[in-house]
């Protein structure tokens, strides 16, 4: 009977030190940066999303990607060496129904520096929805002003292309012209559709 227990006790001790060891292994992965792959009419490219220093603007780019919102839209907003833009129309140039806005959160998040995604909003700071942009340059003019103590400048980084940019700079070398959708002389002549976005981990 004391050799039963002895074992019991032992085996209770080594499962203790699995998880202990494993606890670690498991938060991280938990943890660890959405990454998010664009299926596009010219190619792939993969997002890292920065959920540390943009957590509700990340949960709401997710909620987009599970629904399936950006599949079949397009690129409808190309400016050469600034951004390129997506989020709602489709390649007929009509919207998509979008949820409620989102707060503004840059007072943590990263500078628009070449390859960033970005919320894009109107006038109202808060009132992002679905619309997106990828910085093709170093935006330091879509930053949060240094006085900002209210949190209500700029526009909202929330991660990064971390590969595939070079598919990225070719959308934006697109002719444009195409007249669809809210800015029709930016839009690509030729229809530059998000195929499919899946969630990596």
């Amino acid at each position: 009977m004391k050799t039963f227990v002895a074992r019991a006790l032992s085996f209770a001790r080594i499962g203790l030190f699995v998880s202990l060891f494993l606890m670690p292994g498991m938060a991280a992965a938990q943890q660890a940066a959405p990454k998010v792959v664009f299926e596009t009419s010219m190619g792939n490219f993969v997002l890292e999303l920065d959920r540390e220093h943009a957590p509700a603007t990340v949960e709401n780019f997710l909620r987009y990607v599970r629904e399936g919102h950006f599949e079949g839209t397009v690129f409808y907003r190309v400016v050469p060496g600034f951004i390129i833009q997506a989020g709602s129309f489709g390649a007929d140039g009509k919207p998509r129904g979008v949820h409620d806005p989102i707060p503004l959160e840059t007072a943590n998040t990263p500078p628009n520096s070449r390859g960033a995604i970005t919320m894009a909003h109107g006038d109202d700071p808060n009132s992002a929805r679905a619309e997106f942009f990828i910085n093709l340059a170093d935006n330091t003019s879509l930053d949060r002003l240094p006085d900002d103590l209210e949190n209500k400048t700029g526009f909202s980084a929330f991660g990064r292309v971390i590969e595939g940019m070079e598919i990225v700079d070719a959308i934006a070398m697109a002719p444009l012209n195409g007249g669809v959708g809210p800015f029709p002389d930016a839009a690509p002549m030729t229809p530059i559709v998000i195929q499919k976005v899946d969630i990596l981990n």
